[in-house]
């Protein structure tokens, strides 16, 4: 009886599955704000170089004065005569805000604008810094220590990065700051995402997942920046986000560690006990020789894997053979490509000539339909055409949104922009979603938790990157969206070079991975043949699998027979023994 048939027993789909996606829906509400507490603690709302003659001047007067200069947040006026106004050789160094909604954040109040804004980019970067850091610590710990400790050590990195950023007031301090708190990112979801997998029915995974992730992290988006207008001020806002994030210690009282991870560490007793509280949770009666059967699956499935002494295969062997290799950094490109797009996308908010906080409410708005049409579509076109289709309509988007503004530079057609910029963020949501799903399948078992780890630091490097490609907006403001376009393209074609992983066998070692997909085109999707292609594309794979588990028999039957045979001799030995202590 394998994991999957036991969990069936104990409930697979009941209610401790609904509690723990009740749970994973608030991990993403807390994730959804602190990932993006830098952009709307960051928020410049316009704003114009100080003078004592502006004071009691309307904003739009203000505005029309400047309006006849190029860089009207930055140049500093000597003199000021009605709407005629000279310029002052002295550099900016107090400004005048039109607060959006009255809110204060930590640029304008600290002046990070103009030649400062580079400091909260810095911040930033750091930020994304830390995530790669704290993916792969965290990651490996949760190997270590179990899945439940490590979600909370995480999650109170989290708490600690960005409650400490309250107090900063330096460049120094703040990035320290973005640092701790970015340790947190990705590992404060995904070991959640993992443990909630483990414990829910195949069948309903798809659904169950992308639904709650759909619903409560789009939830969390609309809600971060009007939580932001509430508070009035960045840290009373930044208090509010960070506070929640303590609750996540209150699950280790109520999420069971994963039961497949204990097995993988030979506790299968461990394993036992967290199975049998579900099963108490849910109202289900499983026998004792239910769980007995399991024991022995584990215990036979662990011996024909050669037990402790077999050599496992780790992240470089990815690398050793050509088709593999070539999987493996499309695999990695096609991450940083969707990563650093969805995180560029997300926060490209400001000069829109809209509000950042309704843009960035509205952009939020794709991601519950991105959620809808992927569980409806991905199981009909495949992996490689979802993934591929989707960066490039978000491509195609963010390249038309960029058009439009090199082409409206001093009046922005605001509904357009805003109608493109969601459309780009509907794009890469869909991609971003899938993303993870496609590289678990198409990632060896073997090394499937280095993989995808592996992936998602790729991802958190490139986002390094996404503060400095908004900052080009500066200089031109459709580079952001010219540059993600081209990325976005880029990333559409290479997802045509892996192979699809729907209705296939997926693969369980190294060797599996290098045959898997082989002699599949380009072009090939599921939703445009029959399924005796599909039989047909599968059949290497298939044949290879047939061919090493005979040998694996047969292996396994020498074996036996020799400890077998082993064994004999040790016991005439023995019996030698006692009769010549009897001589």
């Amino acid at each position: 009886m394998d994991f999957d048939q036991i969990l069936a027993k104990c409930g697979d789909f009941n209610r401790y599955q609904f509690m723990i996606l009740a749970l994973f829906g608030f991990i993403n509400i807390i994730v959804s704000m602190h990932y993006f507490t830098q952009t709307v603690i960051s928020f410049v709302p316009d704003h114009w170089c100080y003078h004592e003659k502006l004071v009691n001047l309307t904003y739009k007067e203000i505005a029309d004065i400047y309006s006849q200069f190029e860089n009207p947040s930055c140049t500093r006026l000597e003199d000021i005569n009605g709407h005629n106004a000279t310029v002052s050789k002295e550099k900016c160094e107090r400004w005048i805000y039109n607060y959006d909604f009255g809110y204060r954040s930590m640029n304008t109040e600290l002046n990070w604008v103009c030649d400062s804004a580079y400091k909260a980019r810095i911040g930033q970067s750091l930020f994304f810094i830390g995530s790669v850091v704290g993916t792969l610590f965290y990651g490996l710990l949760s190997d270590k220590i179990g899945r439940v400790p490590a979600l909370i050590l995480s999650n109170f990195c989290g708490f600690a990065g960005d409650f400490s950023t309250i107090f900063t007031k330096s460049v120094g301090t703040f990035t320290l700051c973005r640092f701790i708190s970015g340790l947190a990112a990705d590992t404060n979801f995904y070991l959640m995402y993992i443990i909630v997998l483990e414990y829910i029915r195949p069948s309903m995974r798809t659904l169950g997942l992308n639904m709650a992730v759909g619903l409560f992290y789009c939830l969390g988006l609309v809600f971060t920046p009007w939580l932001a207008v509430l508070a009035g001020h960045w840290q009373i806002y930044l208090a509010c986000t960070s506070l929640p994030i303590l609750l996540v210690v209150l699950y280790y009282f109520a999420v069971q560690e994963s039961a497949q991870w204990l097995v993988t560490r030979n506790d299968i007793d461990g394993a036992i006990v967290r199975l049998k509280r579900v099963a108490k949770f849910n109202g289900c009666r499983v026998t004792q020789a239910d769980f007995d059967e399991f024991r022995r699956h584990c215990q036979m499935t662990r011996e024909m894997q050669g037990g402790d002494d077999k050599k496992h295969a780790t992240l470089l062997d990815m690398f050793r053979t050509p088709r593999m290799r070539k999987n493996t950094l499309i695999l990695f490109f096609k991450s940083m490509v969707i990563t650093l797009c969805y995180d560029a996308v997300s926060r490209n908010v400001e000069g829109m000539g809209i509000s950042p906080f309704i843009m960035f409410s509205l952009s939020a708005l794709a991601v519950l339909p991105s959620s809808i049409l992927l569980v409806l579509l991905q199981d009909k076109i495949g992996r490689k055409g979802m993934a591929s289709g989707s960066l490039l309509v978000g491509g195609l988007f963010t390249a038309a949104a960029g058009i439009a503004i090199a082409y409206q530079q001093h009046s922005h057609n605001a509904i357009l922009l805003a109608c493109l910029t969601i459309a780009a963020r509907f794009g890469v949501a869909i991609s971003y979603e899938s993303g993870s799903q496609y590289a678990t399948e198409l990632i060896p078992t073997c090394v499937r938790g280095q993989g995808v780890a592996a992936v998602h630091v790729a991802g958190f490097a490139a986002s390094f990157l996404a503060p400095y490609i908004l900052w080009l907006g500066t200089f031109f403001k459709a580079a952001p969206s010219i540059i993600l376009g081209v990325l976005f393209f880029a990333g559409s074609f290479v997802c045509l070079l892996l192979p699809e992983t729907l209705n296939r066998s997926l693969p369980t070692t190294i060797e599996e991975g290098e045959v898997f997909g082989k002699g599949e085109r380009m072009f090939d999707f599921p939703c445009l043949h029959n399924k005796h292609d599909d039989e047909e594309s599968d059949s290497e794979l298939e044949k290879y699998k047939r061919k090493h588990s005979l040998i694996d028999a047969k292996q396994m039957e020498s074996s036996s027979n020799g400890k077998r045979k082993q064994s004999l001799i040790e016991a005439d030995r023995e019996e030698q023994a006692l009769k010549d202590a009897k001589h």
